[in-house]
């Protein structure tokens, strides 16, 4: 059986169609794709602006917070430092900047005279290993930003609301008061017998 010319060309017409047919579908397809792609792509940004906001958002409340347990150990650390240690000045929230380097510090508090001694308070809602150095650094540079002090004998508090056990007695170790929240009042929570570190 063979072939006529006139089958061949209706051969080849049917194949053009397809392949017509088949570019068109391609490039709808491919529309479609795109189209996708970008609605993907604004989504995505869409999300992230979502997400920087709920950040800013959670790092405010962050803020709120640590200045809320700040403000509610105040008056109790501020009643410690004048009974239990004499101090006679008491500072909250003290900032120094010099040479291009801060220091921030949530109480400072010192007694001249006889006393000559100085107090870090450093305030936490939840103590953390991170909260342990970031005291200790405090208190070894304090005598650079602080030369008016640099006679006096240095300690340095850490009051809490929560601490595990391991976090409190690692502190202790390093020679920190600890103070923690009981009835709405901060109050020293340390062992008989305890022996401060004097920086």
């Amino acid at each position: 059986m063979s072939t006529t010319a006139e089958e061949v060309w209706e051969l080849l017409r049917d194949l053009i169609q397809t392949q017509r047919t088949n570019a068109e579908q391609f490039q709808e397809t491919d529309r479609r794709f795109q189209e996708t792609d970008r609605q993907i792509k604004e989504l995505s940004k869409s999300t992230d602006r979502q997400l920087k906001e709920l950040g800013k958002q959670i790092g405010g409340l962050g803020e709120k917070f640590g200045s809320f347990t700040e403000g509610l150990a105040l008056p109790s650390m501020e009643r410690v430092l004048r009974e239990r240690f004499g101090m006679e000045v008491i500072s909250p929230s003290v900032r120094v900047s010099k040479g291009g380097r801060h220091l921030e510090i949530d109480t400072l508090s010192y007694a001249n005279g006889e006393l000559n001694t100085a107090y870090v308070v450093e305030v936490k809602s939840h103590l953390r290993e991170e909260g342990i150095s970031q005291l200790r650094t405090l208190l070894e540079q304090f005598r650079d930003f602080f030369p008016e002090h640099r006679d006096k004998r240095l300690f340095g508090i850490l009051a809490v609301v929560d601490a595990s056990p391991a976090l409190r007695e690692r502190a202790l170790r390093e020679g920190f008061y600890v103070a923690r929240i009981h009835d709405s009042v901060f109050e020293l929570d340390v062992p008989e017998g305890f022996q401060p570190k004097a920086f």
